[in-house]
């Protein structure tokens, strides 16, 4: 590989040919500011922020698509380069709401960043304010078109990362806009909730539908029995919240803020992840032992359901019937936690903590009710959670450990990992194995379904046969996955996909970071407390075997599949 020899701000550096000037400059320590830049998106140049000055150049150069040449002289910090930044921020600000102190992003703005750093102290220009309605159709995405500052992110990421293009870019000059086709609601385009947009937005234009004050309701209501669960990856996120090293496991002190709150029992989604794997490791041995819709395909990411649902209706009959773990939990919550604790379903009110927007829309949908009752009645993110217990003024990073109530607290290291790209796979290889082997495994972990790659595969020798599975992270993985199915070019007994890259890690409601290593910190710390679990493997937690014994019967049975299997509908994308 060619090397290229240049200077910036007198330093010198020497980097591979086809870097940019920005991808140079972070290499010794140089920051330039950005704003349509994202490091796991398609470059696209448009926003100008990152301008920098090259020796023997007419005008500046947007430093995050200008590739390095040799003998190059960059200034990235020049008065040109100070004016021209500061003018474009300011021209932003100018058409941007300043309603600052109100804003969900407040302290976390992008543009609020960028406005402190290139110290901005007056804004000198006026423009025009956009005064369009807010799309709130959708159960998990909020669109506010008058606080978009036209950066494409959202864009690039529904259509490069997700394959859905849910919203792109209209109009020219100063009447361009993000908005859906045809203008029409999130909720009646192809939008699948996952709330990726979300994660990639510079300001507020994107956030998640906040539902805490349906929570708080409840949680004040003296006659409302209020249940949490909470997903595997909130405990390795939350901490980031409060000023905590990213990868910390919160596990015991998330427990006690929940309680804090006024939660009456503190519940763990991982219970119902265990429970999952019951119902679909089953489910998995009898189609394999049929012949019968394989590939068998996970059904617990609600984004990669919906995008089954509206782009691969085809697939729907290998999708698993089994609801994800949060719905099970909820199914259960309104039934078997009712009739043990004695408490009339009607006054029980589910809550659910999860990383995820999609999951907003999950527990919206018609046919999650088996019970009678809604599975769930509210789904608040890691993010609004960690709003919550700020607005009560619980002191986090200084709170004891708690535990989770029993039955439907306990769990097993096979239920943690739950939350990473691999980990519904391996869990259900864990019980799958030893179902049809009969013997206890050699090894509890099996390391060629983990990674961080969109599309992984693996051959797994179980009970005298190969068995062909495959893992895909992210939406537009899950596409080229299917499409090589449809060709032909690949063969599967099993599939898991998440909607998210990452898994439920990365999910969209999950902390803003910048930090490129964070899925892999927080995964870490997932498959920390997953060692650290004296049980690993699903059909090995007791409460899960007392749930069939005192409640559910057999695992696929009759009464499991009236409250925990679900089904699909094909639907069309607009």
């Amino acid at each position: 590989m060619e090397r290229i020899k240049l200077t910036i701000d007198g330093n010198p550096v020497e980097v591979e040919a086809g870097t940019t000037i920005l991808e140079a400059a972070q290499k010794i320590g140089v920051h330039i500011p950005t704003l349509c830049y994202h490091p796991e998106l398609r470059l696209e140049g448009a926003c100008r922020i990152c301008v920098v000055e090259v020796e023997g150049m007419r005008n500046l150069v947007a430093s995050c698509v200008y590739p390095v040449a040799n003998n190059m002289v960059v200034k990235t910090n020049s008065e040109a380069v100070r004016r021209a930044r500061r003018t474009i921020v300011e021209l932003l600000i100018a058409n941007h709401p300043q309603d600052c102190l109100v804003c969900s992003r407040h302290g976390e703005c992008e543009l609020q960043d960028l406005s402190r750093q290139l110290g901005i102290r007056k804004v000198r220009f006026s423009g025009e304010k956009r005064d369009l309605a807010l799309d709130e159709s959708s159960y998990s995405v909020v669109r506010d078109p008058n606080k978009c500052i036209l950066c494409g992110r959202c864009v690039r990421v529904c259509a490069e990362t997700q394959s859905v293009s849910a919203i792109g870019m209209a109009n020219r000059g100063s009447d361009s806009i993000v908005t859906t086709p045809f203008n029409l609601g999130l909720a009646e385009g192809p939008c699948v909730g996952c709330g990726q947009c979300i994660n990639v937005c510079p300001v507020a234009a994107l956030r998640e539908k906040d539902d805490t004050e349906r929570v708080w309701e409840a949680l004040q209501d003296s006659k409302t029995h209020v249940v949490v669960q909470v997903a595997p990856a909130v405990r390795a996120a939350l901490g980031e919240e409060f000023g905590l090293r990213a990868g910390s496991l919160v596990t015991g002190k998330l427990v006690t803020a929940l309680r804090k709150l006024g939660f009456d029992q503190v519940f763990d989604t991982q219970f119902a992840a265990d429970l999952t794997i019951m119902e679909e490791g089953h489910e998995f041995i009898s189609r394999l032992q049929k012949r019968e819709n394989l590939p068998l395909i996970t059904s617990c990411s609600p984004g990669w359901v919906s995008y089954c649902e509206r782009f691969y209706p085809d697939m729907l009959p290998h999708v698993s019937t089994c609801k994800s773990p949060q719905q099970m939990f909820g199914a259960l919550a309104k039934t078997y936690y009712a009739q043990k604790a004695g408490i009339n379903p009607a006054h029980i009110f589910s809550v659910s903590i999860m990383p995820c927007t999609a999951k907003k829309t999950e527990a919206a949908r018609a046919e999650m009710q088996a019970s009678g009752y809604r599975d769930v009645d509210a789904v608040i993110t890691t993010r609004e959670l960690a709003n919550m217990i700020r607005e009560a003024g619980i002191d986090f990073a200084n709170l004891s450990e708690g535990e989770f109530d029993l039955p439907m607290g306990m769990s097993t290291g096979a239920g943690t990992i739950f939350g990473i790209t691999g980990g519904v796979m391996e869990a259900a290889l864990r019980t799958v194995a030893e179902m049809l082997d009969g013997q206890e495994l050699p090894e509890v972990e099996f390391q060629q379904v983990r990674g961080f790659a969109g599309v992984r595969e693996a051959t797994v020798r179980i009970a005298g046969q190969d068995v062909r599975v495959a893992i895909a992270n992210g939406l537009a993985q899950a596409n080229r996955l299917l499409e090589r199915i449809k060709a032909g070019e690949a063969e599967y007994h099993f599939i898991e996909i998440m909607g998210c890259p990452g898994g439920c890690i990365g999910g969209g409601g999950q902390p803003l970071s910048k930090d490129p290593d964070i899925r892999m910190k927080r995964a870490t710390a997932l498959y920390r407390q997953d060692m650290l679990k004296k049980v690993r493997k699903s059909h090995e937690n007791p409460a899960v075997q007392e749930l069939y014994r005192s409640f559910l019967g057999e695992p696929n049975g009759e009464k499991a599949h009236q409250l925990l299997h679900t089904h699909y509908h094909a639907r069309s994308r607009y």
